[in-house]
């Protein structure tokens, strides 16, 4: 089967109508992500399908990942309606705020998610709010930044993992000066794009730099790829948690192998360190999966001797960030 947007709506449509058909506690469902963005789904021909459910009350789960067929995955959120009942607030929130003003609604019977998505698109690309929801990411990154330099110099899958998250705010701090929020399998890719508008190509290689990039060569990466995917089937399936659900193996693989074969190899980074750190938390730390993680880790200079100082780039890094974040701000009067 060709797999095309129309084909995926399709999908979403027909989702939608079975889940609320037997669920009468859900008040809205939209769809967001590539598929209302314009954007090719398609990476390695793999996609997702990208749902949101509103209920009335507090769902019993709040997320799941259903197949739809081995290049095609469901990720249904669910969510209280409570969370959007003040639109001003999600107008300037630096991920709902984007979500909903791009979100197609595709279940809203009693138009409770039409006025909210009306509050968020209004004035929505105002450059007092734009730096509202930019200064929150830079915020927690600077926030998180601190309390990883002031903790005890563990380095750790732990400590990995927080130093990402630190680096995802901080890319995406500045991404939401030119556009929406980075997404996984593409962070890289868009991040230098975002940059490269802002007239800050710079930037692009700096981030590179805080991930090792320098230290490894493509061919290394091409083996990570396949120690990635030995590290994943040593997991079991109640280990793992939604973001590297069993059905979302060949969504990550497929990518790795399609952004290998690019232009910018190297931009596989991102979405393999991400995962790959959270497979290798489902494992115990003498795991020779988690040790083959962790020798690769250490190469980067992401664990091990290397890693204090590249917490003290990480501080250079947004504080550069954080600079042309206010020259924008002065430069747009916000």
């Amino acid at each position: 089967m060709q797999i095309t947007s129309g084909i995926l709506k399709q999908f979403a449509d027909t989702t939608v109508e079975k889940i609320t058909r037997a669920n009468f506690d859900i008040m809205a469902a939209y769809l967001r992500g590539s598929l209302v963005m314009g954007d090719d789904p398609l990476m390695g021909n793999t996609t997702d399908i990208d749902l949101v459910f509103i209920h009335t009350d507090t769902p019993r789960t709040s997320r799941k990942i259903l197949r739809l067929t081995d290049e095609v995955h469901l990720d249904i959120e669910h969510h209280s309606q409570i969370k959007y009942l003040k639109g001003r607030e999600l107008r300037v929130h630096p991920r709902m705020g984007p979500s909903l003003y791009n979100a197609q609604v595709l279940y809203d019977p009693q138009h409770f998610l039409d006025f909210t998505i009306a509050t968020v698109r209004g004035m929505f690309h105002r450059e007092d709010h734009t730096i509202i929801r930019v200064r929150s990411l830079a915020d927690n990154a600077r926030r998180s930044w601190m309390e990883l330099q002031n903790s005890p110099t563990i380095s750790n899958q732990q400590t990995v993992t927080e130093y990402l998250k630190i680096i995802e705010d901080t890319a995406n701090a500045l991404s939401l000066l030119a556009g929406e929020p980075l997404t996984d399998r593409r962070f890289l890719t868009a991040f230098a794009k975002r940059v490269q508008s802002l007239d800050q190509p710079g930037m692009y290689a700096g981030l590179m730099g805080l991930l090792g990039a320098p230290r490894v060569e493509v061919e290394t990466l091409h083996d990570w790829v396949s120690v990635w995917n030995t590290t994943y089937n040593a997991t079991s399936i109640t280990q793992r948690p939604a973001q590297i659900h069993q059905y979302r193996r060949d969504y990550y693989l497929m990518a790795f192998k399609a952004l290998l074969a690019g232009e910018k190899p190297k931009d596989v980074l991102w979405p393999l360190l991400h995962t790959w750190t959270q497979v290798a938390g489902c494992l115990p730390e003498g795991d020779p999966a988690f040790l083959r993680w962790q020798t690769a880790f250490e190469q980067l200079g992401l664990l091990g001797v290397d890693f204090p100082e590249r917490i003290k780039a990480l501080d250079i890094y947004l504080e550069q960030v954080e600079e042309r974040i206010e020259n924008w701000a002065f430069e747009h009067g916000a």
